[in-house]
């Protein structure tokens, strides 16, 4: 079993570089654009090399010809020299192409690139013809360099997760390899050490980096029995961690999966322009053999050669690179840039519903609230606040409800030199007990009259849940115990509202409850006393409306609704990995204001998007009519592809410069 693991977890990168390799195999496949974008540890500069000698060959030769005549440099010695500056930049591209037409793609911008060439040195335009593909090979490694880019992000990922951790066993430290270290076991974690699996805390307290995971470089503080994740960086002193997941179960190896998968679900957009370019390009062709042949007919003194190049020209233009280079790069930008801040993306697919969504439906417990049960406000009647703490907290160390393990953490050891007899438990009122021979009862409004104990009537209007408290039956305060509303929650409706996003919110807790949340908050519309059957009613019942729906949940039974919606978005730190495999988008540090930012990636992603088509198109189309005219020639086409296409490219990364 050992070794089974051990070749897993060794074959680990190359797992990811095939993964990846396929993601880039199904582009080629689908958009006849077959290009090798593995370029396996090359550097900038041997990347650049084929380009930069045909660059040189080319700059003497165009000297040689205009501005430092040889008698030497003609004929024969003219053409061999522009032949050697071509075939650098020449020969991979041709040779693509005849992979492409064995495949069964004759009609790829490769063969357009090769004939257009070729048929350049056929008429004599020599420089023209090696311009033509020096620049068009360039374009060709910025592109490499984008794809290049967007993988050592993905692997860096990898670099998040350390192959050996060591495990305490028989009081002695071990080195360990991650894969072979089971659920159970004891992991020491020293100060600047990441953590190999998921896990719970045994120390007391850690500082932790979480950036690997949330994107957010603010150290966060884990308490003992917290669960502390794999790829969490341990910032000062040494810690112990007990392994709760197997290493292939982490969330870190989630994430993985995640983003490698992203690659293969492309947007409507992204799938039209690769379909559109397979019927392009073969129409392309024949219009080229149309304007070359054609004119024949009906030209007086129709020179071949001349129509040959217009022909040529217009091939040049044509090709769809731009389009085809520059979405899919446009798209993994987006993708780029919500993982840098903390939210992932399982397609592009989805940056472009989230671009669209009206209607933005929240779960209200872990998604706007923090999930924890918290003291808000002690009262206290005729008694200390600290006796009233004290006393309750004593009696509530005798229970495990929730409630009552908020009032010990409230109280901070106040309770411990408390003497607890005679607890009883009165179901569905509260707790009755002896506390340093005082009569304590804790409960609810129920428990009081139950004991037809007189207390403050205005309690019966508060829609948070109060415990009220009596000693020797009479009424001596209550603390008012709530969830705690996220920080950022109110900044996160607001700027939902702003950008004319609808804000609905689902809960299980009861009306009164949720009613005070969406006031504070300033939510469009609040339901409570949900079913999870409920919510997914709901959801169809907005979706009747023709909405975009996004919806947002952290529970188990947020699943079928996440499923639901148009987009899924799962809290992810302390989100069910249910709902975190069944969402389309994962908001890894819990904060709602990241719905707002993934909403804005989205739009921003789809308008980087549509400006390249635009730019493309347009620039396109101006050179064609120039060129079929006869008014442009080999160096206009060069700018209305490579340039185009160049431009493209860099309006496409820019998204992963901005801030959100």
């Amino acid at each position: 079993m050992k070794n089974t693991d051990k070749t897993q977890d060794d074959s680990e990168c190359c797992r990811i570089e095939k993964k990846i390799n396929k993601a880039e195999q199904q582009h080629s496949d689908d958009d006849g654009h077959d290009h090798d974008h593995s370029i396996k540890e090359k550097s900038t500069f041997q990347l650049f090399l084929p380009a930069i000698i045909s660059f040189v060959l080319l700059l003497l030769a165009i000297g040689l010809d205009n501005y430092f005549n040889q008698n030497w440099f003609k004929g024969w010695v003219r053409i061999v020299w522009y032949v050697i500056a071509y075939v650098p930049v020449g020969l991979p591209v041709l040779k693509e192409a005849f992979e492409s037409i064995r495949k069964g793609d004759i009609f790829s911008e490769f063969l357009l690139m090769g004939i257009a060439t070729i048929g350049a040195f056929a008429i004599g335009e020599y420089p023209e013809g090696v311009a033509v593909m020096l620049f068009y090979a360039i374009g060709e490694i910025f592109q490499s360099l984008a794809v290049q880019r967007a993988k050592r992000n993905i692997k860096s990922l990898l670099d998040q997760r350390p192959d050996t951790a060591t495990v305490i066993e028989d009081g002695n430290t071990i080195d360990k390899k991650a894969s072979e270290i089971t659920i159970g076991e004891i992991i020491q974690l020293r100060p600047g050490e990441k953590l190999a699996l998921d896990g719970k805390l045994l120390s007391d307290n850690a500082s932790l980096n979480t950036a690997a995971l949330t994107g957010e470089s603010k150290p966060d503080t884990k308490q003992k029995g917290e669960i502390v994740l794999a790829g969490m960086i341990n910032l000062n002193k040494v810690v112990l961690v007990e392994v709760t997941t197997a290493f292939t179960d982490s969330k870190l190896s989630k994430i993985l999966q995640m983003v490698q998968d992203a690659t293969a679900k492309k947007a409507p957009t992204e799938l039209f322009i690769r379909k559109f370019a397979k019927i392009y390009t073969p129409i392309v062709v024949f219009l080229a053999i149309g304007i070359c042949l054609i004119p024949m007919l009906f030209v007086e003194n129709y020179i071949f050669n001349d129509w040959l190049y217009r022909a040529l020209v217009f091939l040049v233009i044509s090709c769809p690179c731009a389009l085809v280079i520059s979405i899919p790069l446009g798209y993994f930008g987006g993708i780029g840039a919500a993982s840098k801040n903390g939210i992932l993306v399982k397609g592009s697919n989805f940056l472009d519903i989230m671009a669209s969504i009206q209607v933005v439906v929240m779960d209200k417990t872990g998604t706007l609230t923090k999930g924890v049960f918290k003291v808000q406000k002690v009262v206290a009647v005729g008694i200390s606040d600290a006796d009233l703490v004290k006393y309750t907290a004593a009696l509530e160390t005798k229970s495990t409800h929730p409630v009552g393990t908020a009032i010990i953490e409230y109280a901070k050891g106040s309770e411990k030199n408390a003497t607890v007899i005679d607890v009883e438990e009165i179901p569905g009122h509260g707790l009755k007990g002896k506390v340093d021979g005082n009569e304590i009862l804790a409960g609810n409004v129920k428990l009081m009259k139950k004991f037809n104990i007189s207390y403050d009537t205005e309690i019966d209007n508060t829609p948070f849940t109060i415990i009220v408290i009596a000693i020797n039956q009479k009424y001596v305060g209550y603390f008012l115990i709530a969830d705690e509303i996220k920080e950022d929650a109110k900044q996160a409706i607001e700027s939902l509202h702003k950008i004319n996003v609808k804000t609905v919110m689902l809960s299980g807790d009861k009306q009164a409850v949720v009613d005070a949340v969406a006031k504070e908050l300033n939510i469009d519309q609040a339901y409570g006393d949900l079913l999870p059957e409920n919510k997914v009613e709901k959801v169809e019942e907005l979706k009747s409306q023709n909405l975009k729906i996004a919806f947002v949940g952290d529970g188990v039974n947020d699943a079928p609704v996440v499923a639901l919606a148009d987009a899924g978005i799962a809290m992810g730190g302390l989100g069910s990995d249910a709902t975190i495999e069944t969402a389309d988008i994962v908001i890894q540090n819990d904060q709602p204001t990241k719905i707002f930012t993934a909403i804005n990636i989205g739009k921003k992603t789809k308008q980087i998007v549509y400006q390249n088509i635009g730019l493309a198109f347009a620039v396109k189309a101006i050179v064609l009519v120039l060129g079929a005219g006869g008014l442009a020639t080999m160096w206009e086409a060069v700018f209305a592809d490579v340039g185009v296409a160049l431009l493209a490219i860099l309006n496409a990364i820019r998204i992963q410069r901005m801030k959100f």
